[in-house]
């Protein structure tokens, strides 16, 4: 029973503690690894990617699964391209605003035609590749300069990355909503038992439809960082996001079966394997290896097949135990 305790408590908090371990790692070995332009610049790069995974948690905490968060920030990306002459607040609006009506749509085919996430999602996000590709004429999309829309992206003020404060202030959000409100509860009530939780007076079609146009939202407004950061609209963006979303929320601590997950935790583990990725760079910076970016996806990889299979035996022990 101690053990798997104490596997239960790794599990919850290995990516906090990771993080501080990598951090402690990367000031030790490198001089500049803990400046100020540093630290701002994964906060600012790893954005998109929080929003998408904030979103994905809400998801996967209801036991599903959003495949299309990635494809839906791209497609999001080159309407707020296109929209950014009216400046941020038309950006703003058609970016979300086109990443909301995905997640509607996932959420409809989820809880009224009874369709398995992984395939309703799969569907959009190849039909928002092919939408994004129309929209932009398969190429990428410029921004206006002149209308403020940039800044956005760009943007700082004082000291922090606007893209940082704007996922900060989500995270609060979302972490608030789970604790503090009844909404929060029926997300892993959800998760925890489709049956269980209509027994206790619950609504899990509406728990559900609203974690998915929830995340389409975030996928729209990730979309909307990356046009305005990149200072273009990007059709083929988007892709291995969900998996970078899927693997920072599991790293995190969020069950896969649902029912349980943290929204800190899932920062963390975004920080997590965006720290990792800037070390990579560091090292090859100081010429003791040489990985190419595409090493990241493996990497990425066998970061969640380990925290997939501590996962499987917590929960296989707790089980054992409870038995």
């Amino acid at each position: 029973m101690m053990e798997a305790s104490r596997l239960e408590r790794l599990f919850k908090h290995g990516a906090t503690l990771a993080l501080v371990a990598l951090f402690a790692f990367g000031a030790i070995r490198y001089d500049h690894f803990l400046s100020l332009y540093n630290v701002m610049s994964v906060c600012r790069t790893n954005a998109m990617f929080a929003l998408v995974s904030l979103g994905m948690c809400f998801v996967i905490m209801t036991g599903g699964i959003d495949l299309s968060v990635g494809a839906v920030a791209a497609l999001a990306s080159v309407a707020a391209a296109k929209a950014s002459p009216l400046g941020v607040t038309g950006g703003l609006a058609a970016g979300v605003a086109v990443g909301f009506a995905a997640g509607v749509v996932n959420g409809l085919l989820v809880t009224r035609a009874r369709l398995l996430p992984f395939i309703t999602t799969l569907v959009t996000m190849l039909a928002a590749n092919g939408c994004a590709l129309l929209l932009a004429g398969n190429q990428s999309v410029a921004v206006s300069y002149t209308s403020g829309f940039t800044g956005i992206g760009q943007g700082d003020l004082g000291i922090f990355p606007v893209p940082a404060l704007i996922v900060a202030a989500l995270y609060a959000l979302g972490s608030l909503i789970l604790h503090r409100t009844s909404a929060g509860r029926s997300v892993l009530a959800t998760g925890g038992g489709e049956e269980a939780s209509r027994l206790m007076g619950l609504r899990p079609d509406a728990t559900r439809f609203a974690v998915y146009a929830a995340s389409g939202a975030l996928a729209g407004l990730a979309g909307v960082l990356l046009a305005a950061g990149s200072g273009a609209g990007q059709p083929t963006e988007g892709v291995g996001w969900e998996l970078f979303a899927i693997a920072s929320v599991v790293i995190g601590g969020t069950l896969l079966t649902g029912g349980a997950g943290s929204v800190l935790a899932t920062l963390a583990g975004v920080l997590l394997m965006g720290t990792l990725f800037t070390v990579l760079n560091f090292e090859n910076g100081l010429g003791v290896i040489s990985l190419s970016a595409y090493w990241q996806s493996v990497i990425r990889g066998l970061m969640l097949l380990a925290v997939v299979v501590l996962q499987a035996t917590v929960m296989r022990r707790g089980h054992r135990h409870a038995t």
